[in-house]
């Protein structure tokens, strides 16, 4: 059974960095690591001194900080549900509690030199949680700066997602049946705008996947007047679960740039390719096309369209997405990566 870890539903940034995100793993560690760093430089006479101040901080600093890692990983769930001040006091005391363990743990063989005493756990104590605030103040800072970009940047992909030539083709697509069929025409026209409604009013950072799933169908089907049986769909869901979340509109300009890119330049039409799948902890989304007639200038308007995407994933995700491209002389193929996560208990 695959890891799931739960996602807070509303617009407010949560202050508390994820300490599940390998991102910010990443970060606390170099973080640490060069603290660590410009104090030992600031004492030492030498650099035999600075190589033995390193040495000798390292002895309790890296014990300390995978300790405390791994407990906040632990806390996380928690965390992420109570205020920042409550979330913060939690984490400061965990560093803190964790330090002076280990100090009363190891410190009498391993700080002989610095003496016992209420003085050395003091001293230590307050190390950890200076450090500990620092990192809170940079992470609520790095997070207060990237929620604009991030609102922005939904607001960009929301507003740009359905672009003029498929609002004009599907209307010409529309037109084309009315005498012929006006009661599809008619269909046809509620679906465009269900499509229009569903886009543009969404006011979450992520949506179910059901829902992405159900829009992008509801898209193909009316690329489907145009096309006609040059566009065929293959769907593998078996093994897609319905309770993941994702950032809306990922799927939607997948397949249609499948569809413009892949289908639309073939007179006999083609294949798109739809796989979406957890693997471990991880949500997989597949979409390939035929690629045969694919251009310099095809390929070009591929990246632009998509650049959002990829910006958009590694705001939400940081590091855990994985956007990769693979194409060859036969097919076109995007592979969307990202953690697993579900409807968490507040909205």
């Amino acid at each position: 059974m695959p890891e799931i870890r739960s996602i807070n539903q509303n617009n407010q940034p949560k202050l508390l960095p994820d300490f599940r995100n390998l991102g910010t793993v990443l970060r606390i560690v170099l973080l640490v690591n060069g603290i660590a760093l410009l104090g030992a430089l600031s004492q030492a006479t030498s650099f035999a001194g600075l190589q033995n101040s390193l040495l000798q901080g390292s002895v309790l600093l890296q014990p300390a900080l995978l300790t405390s890692l791994l407990l906040l990983y632990a806390l996380n769930p928690f965390l992420m549900r109570v205020p920042y001040w409550q979330g913060g006091v939690a984490v400061v005391a965990a560093v803190t509690a964790i330090t002076i363990m280990l100090d009363e743990l190891g410190g009498n063989l391993l700080f002989e030199l610095d003496g016992a005493g209420v003085f050395r756990y003091t001293r230590h104590a307050l190390v950890g949680i200076a450090i500990s605030l620092i990192l809170l103040a940079y992470f609520r800072l790095r997070i207060q700066s990237l929620s604009p970009a991030k609102h922005e940047a939904r607001l960009q992909a929301l507003q740009a997602r359905i672009r003029p030539h498929f609002l004009f083709n599907t209307i010409n697509a529309v037109l084309s049946i009315v005498r012929a069929d006006p009661k599809r025409a008619e269909t046809a026209l509620e679906d465009m705008a269900d499509l229009f409604r569903m886009a543009m009013s969404e006011s979450h950072e992520m949506v179910e996947l059901a829902k992405e799933v159900a829009l992008a169908r509801q898209y193909l089907g009316l690329e489907a007047l145009r096309l006609g049986e040059r566009l065929q769909v293959h769907w593998d869901t078996q093994n897609m679960p319905t309770d993941a979340l994702i950032p809306p509109l990922i799927l939607q300009p997948l397949l249609e740039n499948a569809v413009y890119h892949g289908i639309e330049p073939l007179p006999q039409g083609g294949i798109i390719g739809v796989q979406l799948y957890v693997d471990k902890d991880e949500l997989h989304l597949k979409v390939s096309n035929p690629a045969q007639a694919h251009t310099e200038a095809h390929a070009n308007g591929n990246k632009m369209a998509l650049s959002n995407i990829r910006e958009r994933l590694a705001l939400l995700f940081d590091v855990e997405a994985q956007y990769q491209v693979e194409s060859d002389a036969n097919q076109y193929q995007v592979h969307i990566i990202v953690p697993y996560v579900v409807k968490g208990q507040t909205t």
